[in-house]
């Protein structure tokens, strides 16, 4: 038995070599539609899918006449966006509850805000899966798809799940041009993504900081250089204490929508 295999069993994972494990199904997908399919079955981590539906069960008190997704959470966004946004994972009352990235939590309430600011979703409010949002050119998506306790997923865990979001990434094709990564977590499990998608990353890879931009040279099946923009993430603690404002985090999507050509 390898490592990568003794390391899930240790942590309680599926077995890399069981065909329902991401590595295997990722690769497969020829459309978003049927990756999205896919990832919402996903039960390759036993801890994450045991916290994601035990928060579904118990639920908040606020919301406890809602029905809970308490699945993975698939991308948003259209097939063909030329801007990217990569977060750290679900929100356990937040994407866990609604069932799409960022919606029904404070830091999705911030990000939406400033994304109708600038031109790039069609509402100021992202409340549920069925409001009505439409993002112009913007694909949201996380390294890891299911809510983790504490919104600290295991080394493992976000590995495991990285085909999923690399598969994403390539399935947008040649049209992407531009990634905004909120926060240093999202920032460390992408370019791993990166390379796995085909696009070169520099050694040492690029460190994390607010309003950092990377320009990644062209991906070996034709695509072009990629943007990568750091962002801090739009938690409620960076929003309260000001190390985050709003005209901050605006800045930084007006310059990913020129970078994108949106």
């Amino acid at each position: 038995m390898d490592k990568t295999r003794r390391a899930a069993r240790a942590a309680g994972s599926a077995d890399p070599e069981d065909p329902g494990f991401p590595a295997h199904r990722a690769p497969a997908c020829r459309t978003l539609a049927g990756l999205d399919a896919e990832v919402v079955e996903c039960r390759a981590c036993p801890r994450l899918v045991a916290w994601r539906e035990e928060v579904a069960a118990v639920k908040r008190a606020a919301f406890r006449d809602e029905e809970y997704w308490g699945r993975p959470v698939p991308g948003f966004g259209p097939s063909d966006a030329a801007l990217a946004i990569v977060g750290l994972a679900p929100a356990a009352h937040g994407a866990n509850r609604t069932g799409r990235m960022f919606t029904g939590d404070p830091s999705g309430d911030v990000l939406f805000a400033v994304l109708h600011e600038v031109g790039l979703a069609s509402r100021p409010e992202s409340a549920h899966a069925g409001d009505g949002m439409r993002l112009r050119g913007v694909r949201m998506a996380a390294p890891v798809r299911c809510a983790p306790p504490q919104n600290r997923p295991t080394p493992l865990e976000r590995d495991t799940c990285r085909p999923w979001l690399a598969a994403e990434l390539g399935l947008l094709g040649p049209g992407l041009r531009t990634v905004v990564v909120l926060g240093a977590f999202g920032w460390q499990a992408l370019f791993p993504v990166l390379e796995s998608a085909g696009w070169s990353v520099p050694r040492p890879r690029p460190k994390f900081g607010h309003a950092v931009r990377v320009t990644l040279a062209g991906a070996a099946d034709g695509r072009g250089p990629l943007n990568v923009l750091g962002c801090y993430h739009p938690s409620r603690r960076n929003t309260a204490t000001g190390r985050l404002t709003r005209a901050m985090l605006a800045d930084v999507f007006r310059e990913a929508a020129r970078l994108s050509g949106l």
